[in-house]
């Protein structure tokens, strides 16, 4: 925030700060009304507060959408005691500055980055530290423009729809370009950099990426790094893990997977995993999809095209095996063998 020549403080950006630090579940009160706070002795539920504010509920449903990740929910599991703690404290009336919980999400495509973005912007807004708990979702194009003159307003614009809930910027490390210095993307950050500052009892910003890549854009801005209070790794998901997903989008869907297909799917994995451009969740998503086509066309151009429910909602092992995951390598084998 800054200041005017008559000494008052001005907007940033035309967003206004909240006027309490901490939780701000109560209206905020005038500076003559009393606040009454618990004697010393008094005691607080803690469960029952964990409760009323819903983090069982939000952490619940988090466990229920992402397979695996126990370090990111244990992450998210420990902010959210410490923020009930502080809340709580509050009550007795111990005032602390607002928490900075500007986060890092880094880790490769399809980890539930998103996901647990969504989740945590819901989890702070029941907790009380902020107003709306929706998340905008963002990447490069939607904050830099391509003239002078056209980088401020489409940032401002960003953040002023992301007020009160939380700002996810992926792949972050696009918004510097070290190799252009024509490039306006310096200009979205420091519109960032201020907001993140002046607001950040209003707007918690969430950078995403690759690990590798958002050190080299710290290290390039450290101004957004002394900003980030948490950094947290999304790692890649197991075979098992990615079996577990497989099983629960088919089912989501209406279909499930017949015992061949199941060891199909676990050798399909296991073959993928190590292939380019595999993106986790995504990557299954997409097979998935393939195998109701593949699934389809069988059923549609088989021999006997009368068929029952089962056979309407049963993937079976040829619409796996015709990937070209198994084509591939059977191609590979044979130039092996030739050679």
């Amino acid at each position: 925030m800054t200041t005017g020549q008559n000494g008052t403080d001005r907007k940033a950006f035309g967003f206004t700060p909240g006027q309490q630090s901490g939780p701000q579940l109560e209206p905020t009160r005038s500076d003559t009304e009393p606040v009454e706070h618990l004697p010393a002795d008094a005691v607080v539920d803690l469960a029952t507060a964990r409760r009323e504010a819903g983090i069982d509920d939000v952490l619940g449903r988090l466990d229920a959408e992402l397979v695996g990740l126990a370090p990111v929910k244990t992450r998210i599991a420990e902010i959210a005691a410490l923020l009930l703690v502080d809340r709580m404290r509050a009550r007795y009336g111990i005032t602390a500055p607002q928490p900075t919980l500007h986060m890092c999400f880094t880790g490769n495509p399809g980890t539930g980055k998103t996901t647990v973005g969504m989740r945590m912007a819901e989890l702070l807004h029941r907790l009380g530290y902020l107003r709306r708990g929706h998340l905008v979702s963002v990447t490069r194009d939607d904050l830099v423009g391509e003239y002078v003159g056209h980088t401020a307003p489409k940032t401002k614009d960003v953040v002023k729809r992301a007020m009160g809930g939380v700002l996810f910027i992926d792949e972050a490390y696009y918004l510097y370009k070290v190799e252009n210095e024509r490039d306006y993307g310096s200009e979205s950050i420091e519109i960032l950099l201020q907001v993140m500052e002046s607001n950040r009892d209003d707007l918690v910003v969430i950078l995403a990426g690759y690990a590798d890549k958002m050190d080299t854009f710290f290290a390039a801005n450290p101004g957004m790094q002394s900003r980030i209070a948490h950094h947290i790794t999304f790692p890649d998901y197991t075979v098992g893990e990615l079996e577990q997903i497989a099983g629960l989008m088919t089912r989501d869907l209406g279909y499930s997977l017949s015992a061949e297909a199941q060891d199909v799917l676990h050798s399909y994995l296991e073959k993928r995993v190590d292939q380019p451009w595999f993106a986790n969740a995504r990557s299954v998503r997409n097979a998935v999809e393939r195998a109701r086509l593949r699934q389809a066309r069988r059923l549609v151009e088989g021999e006997d095209t009368r068929v029952d429910l089962k056979a309407l909602t049963t993937i079976e092992a040829p619409d796996l095996l015709v990937s070209r995951v198994f084509s591939e390598e059977a191609e590979a084998g044979l130039t092996v063998r030739s050679a």
